[in-house]
């Protein structure tokens, strides 16, 4: 596991944690002390997975990502993927396929989301309830699958319009392929 770090503008992937406190300290307006780098070093060896701010003083931090990046361009690289029209695995398909290929058939769909109840005073009051909600479609693509889910559900009398949703790649959003349509 490598380590990105950056400060301000100034950033590296290193393999050790002596590398990693060598370019730290070779910036200007930082010099790590005992503590921090037993932070520092506590970070590396942990099961953690998201990056980590550490404060240098009361206004200056650090950011350090663990990553299996070996060079700098190919951190770039991968975080520059930003998920456009990543596949999706869909159960009852071979492989993956794209949100937005076109797939017609017949499709299963599973969300949650989250309802907004009114209160029994009705005094202005609301909560949000978890609301499962399936159902079976014929769609062009799985895009066109959730964007008639979604067409329906908003324009439903009974489900208040503040009502949440999830994304199409969220994980409250299941689709399965059922099968090419008849």
């Amino acid at each position: 596991m490598n380590l990105y770090i950056r400060y301000f503008t100034n950033e590296v992937v290193v393999e050790t944690l002596e590398e990693a406190v060598d370019f730290l300290n070779s910036n200007s307006g930082i010099r790590l002390n005992e503590a921090q780098i037993n932070d520092l070093e506590a970070y590396v060896n942990s099961n953690i997975v998201y990056p980590k701010r550490f404060k240098i003083n009361t206004h200056l931090y650090f950011i350090v990502i663990k990553t299996m990046a070996k060079t700098l361009e190919e951190f770039k690289q991968n975080s520059s993927n930003d998920g456009g029209d990543q596949p999706l695995a869909i159960p009852g398909t071979t492989g993956t396929i794209s949100s937005a290929s076109d797939n017609p058939g017949w499709y299963k769909a599973k969300l949650t989301f989250k309802r907004v109840i009114p209160s029994e005073e009705n005094i202005g009051k609301f909560l949000y309830a978890d609301t499962d909600f399936e159902v079976k479609l014929k769609a062009h693509s799985v895009q066109d699958c959730y964007n008639r889910v979604m067409d329906h559900l908003h324009t439903r009398g009974d489900i208040d319009p503040r009502s949440q949703f999830p994304s199409l790649k969220g994980r409250n959003f299941q689709i399965e392929f059922l099968g090419a349509a008849n």
